[in-house]
Formats: structure tokens, sequence, C-alpha cells
């Protein structure tokens, strides 16, 4: 059992972008500058090898059925912690069922907090494997939200049995802004999961894949132009959710039309987010998908634009 280095620690974890269109539960990337805080410290009042949650937005403190707990949990039983009770704080800067990680951001922050406060034994691996456990119980068993969550950059999931996690170098030198809008409207992950074809045809299949492999060259290329071309072709989920979001369509077509590389449903929805290389043609891309939501969704949206983050969750 590992000693605490400190008595208390804050971490913070990004929120991310998952599918990337045509890469459904295989790929995703980390978004910079928003995300989820959390406090984690050494609490005599808490049973020793337990944890409990002091503070917490709009969600449940029993550590058994939150994200962040279980995720915090999870790495305590990994390091054997028994000798110290901890107490920990979340602060979501995330909206809840918005498509950009929430719950995966949260997990990130608690398991890279825990793993901190004993002075990080485990690997990044190991901390996704402890947010898999938490993902699973909150919104299915993927890790195309809390391993780039936890890595940063764009992360490909080779394999789920055994978890095999491919970590994809866009260029540093390569400008990449996320335009995401978010609407006022409620997209839960299980309704969208729902929605998703059981069966599908050969050639849908062929598509896809050729769009996945054009999505990882152009990303370890840094080619924008084609990263935007393979994000807004998937033909397999997009179709299907997309009619569930209203005006998604509309927003897609706004975003193309006001210059964007590319534009896709970021995760399960309802955010829908466009790519392009700089910061002030995100900004009137971001415009023209706010007005198309109003106009053909009768929706009110919220946009940001943001580059890649390439660190992922931290001490901070």
């Amino acid at each position: 059992e590992p000693q605490p280095l400190f008595s208390s620690v804050r971490t913070f974890a990004p929120a991310t972008v998952a599918n990337l269109g045509p890469g459904f539960d295989f790929l995703g990337c980390a978004v910079d500058g928003i995300g989820d805080y959390v406090n984690l410290q050494i609490d005599p009042n808490v049973h020793p090898g337990e944890i409990s949650i002091s503070h917490i937005s709009k969600l449940s403190k029993n550590p058994l059925w939150n994200c962040a707990g279980i995720a915090a949990i999870a790495v305590m039983k990994m390091l054997s912690i028994r000798s110290v009770g901890l107490s920990l704080s979340l602060e979501k800067g995330l909206p809840l069922g918005s498509g950009l990680g929430s719950s995966a951001a949260s997990a990130a922050a608690a398991a890279v907090a825990v793993n901190e406060l004993f002075g990080s034994p485990l690997s990044k691996s190991d901390l996704v494997i402890a947010g898999l456990e938490s993902e699973s119980k909150v919104s299915g068993y993927h890790a195309d939200n809390i391993a780039p969550s936890i890595m940063g950059g764009f992360i490909l999931i080779r394999s789920y049995d055994p978890l095999e996690l491919m970590p994809l170098k866009f260029p540093s030198e390569n400008n990449l802004f996320f335009v995401l809008v978010n609407p006022e409207f409620e997209a839960p992950t299980k309704k969208m999961r729902a929605a998703l074809p059981t069966e599908i045809t050969m050639s849908h299949h062929v598509w896809n894949s050729s769009q996945a492999g054009a999505l990882v060259a152009s990303v370890l290329q840094g080619d924008l132009i084609g990263f935007g071309k393979a994000l807004s072709s998937d033909k397999i989920v997009e179709p299907r959710r997309a009619p569930l979001i209203p005006g998604m369509d509309a927003v897609k077509k706004a975003a193309i039309a006001a210059g964007a590389f590319g534009c896709t449903i970021s995760g399960a929805g309802p955010t829908a987010v466009a790519v392009t290389d700089s910061e002030e043609k995100g900004r009137v891309i971001g415009e023209r998908m706010v007005e198309a939501f109003m106009k053909e969704g009768n929706l009110k949206a919220l946009t940001m634009v943001k580059q890649l983050d390439r660190v992922g969750a931290r001490l901070v």
C-alpha cells in the first residue's frame, strides 16, 4: 500500500469528442479548456479504505452510484488503500448528457486525483481501466471518452478484450480547432444507443471502414481537409441519430457552407462538432450553426471554439 504524498490534491480532466463520425466506440479525442475538476483530501472522519463525496451538484452523493466515486474506489482497490479515508468534491464544468464526455471527465479527474495523492504509481492505461469500470455502470462499456480524457490527444481503441489503446499523434505544428455547438436538448446516451441498427449491409461496412481508415491517416498526417471529409461521412450511426436531434441535418449543412472542413454529432449528441484551422473561422462557423439550430430545430444553442487537449487529465 503506497503512502500518501499529499494531504489534498486538485485535478482537471478535459471534455472529449467521441466517435468522430465513422469511429463509433473506437475513436475519440480530448478538447482543451473545458472539463471537470475534482478536489480530493485525506479525511479522518471517513472510514479507512473508503471514500465519501462531500460536494457535488445535481448528482448522487453515493460514491457507488456516481461516476467520480466509482472510478476513485476502483483506483483505491488497485492500490490496496486501507489506512486512510478520502473525501471528494466534484465541480462540473460540463453539461450532463451533452455528448462531450461529461461522465468520463468526472471519472478521469477522480481516478487521476487518487493516483496523484499516492505518488502516481499507476500507469495511464491502469487509470483508463478504472475509468471504464465507472463508464460501464453509467453509460456503457466504451473507452472512446475515458481514454482520451485521461491520456489526451487522439486515442484509437484497438481492442476491448484485452484493452489495447493506440495514441495517434496529431502534428504539433498544425492548427486544429473544434467548433462545439450545444443545443438546449437532452439526448440520453441509452436512447441514442437504442436507435442504432443491429445489422448493417456489407456496402456500409466497407464504406465506414474506409472512412475510419482515412480519418486515422488524416490525423497522423495533420491533413485537416481529409480529416473533415472523413468526419462527415459516417453512413451507419449518424443517419440514425441525427433525426432525433431537431435541426441537426441543417446544422451540419450550415457548418460546411460556412467553411468548416467537416461536421458530425459529438458522441451520442446533442452537441454538434465542426472542425476548422483558426479560432476566427470557428466563431463564424459556430454562429451559423447556432442560427440553424434555432431556425430548423427551434432550439437555443451555445457555441465555443476549442483546441485539441494534448495532455489529458492532470494535477492542477
